[in-house]
């Protein structure tokens, strides 16, 4: 699978303008019940708000893609903050904006612009991570090649999961695609040979954007 980009857990902003305050609330959604599980909470949180407006966008290609005005203007929140989270290259994310009315009317124009910024401010608030697929591969090898490898899988900055002290040690590698060849040769010349590889699938792991 390829990588993608969303955010991990959830974040908030806050915007005013011409008395109108508008809440933004974002979260991370693995599915189409989660991220209506969401919305449904923020509406009843805020029930009192003359709008409650949502998008999100789903699924690692960013397939499933829906968004709601809540009585606005046809047009002019929902699409606003669909677009704002496609604009950003993300998936998997709910954003809801809650709007307190301020008694003046922005305008058609004015409601694209609120509801847009309201997005973009809760997602630049959010932690975003990329969901990056890792080759597992164990690593078995005697106690005496322990501290050598130890020590060159940090100079690299290889990923490990969990190590089983047995009979032989056995350590979970978490290797990028483009790493993978390059370590597993390094470790055979570092070893003389004296480890072996055994394939044990993939797996998926948030990484910090700036990691």
């Amino acid at each position: 699978m390829k990588s993608y980009r969303t955010v991990k857990g959830t974040a908030e902003a806050v915007y005013e303008i011409q008395k109108s305050r508008f809440l933004t609330h974002v979260s991370h959604a693995g599915s189409e019940q989660e991220a209506r599980a969401f919305i449904q909470a923020r509406k009843k949180a805020f029930f009192d708000a003359r709008h409650n407006c949502s998008a999100y966008v789903l699924g690692a290609e960013g397939a499933k893609q829906k968004s709601n005005d809540d009585g606005e203007p046809g047009g002019t929140a929902g699409n606003p903050m669909l677009e704002a989270i496609k604009q950003k290259g993300l998936t998997d994310v709910v954003v809801v904006v809650t709007r307190y009315f301020g008694g003046i009317k922005l305008g058609a124009g004015g409601l694209i612009r609120a509801y847009s910024h309201s997005a973009v401010l809760g997602l630049e608030a959010a932690e975003l991570v990329e969901m990056t697929p890792f080759a597992v591969v164990h690593l078995h090898l005697d106690y005496s090649l322990l501290a050598p490898v130890e020590r060159y899988l940090r100079q690299q900055g290889v990923r490990t999961g969990d190590v089983v002290y047995a009979e032989r040690v056995m350590m979970p590698l978490l290797l990028r695609a483009e790493e993978r060849d390059a370590v597993c040769a390094g470790l055979t010349d570092l070893t003389a040979g004296r480890c072996r590889f055994e394939e044990a699938g993939e797996r998926v792991l948030a990484v910090p954007l700036d990691a």
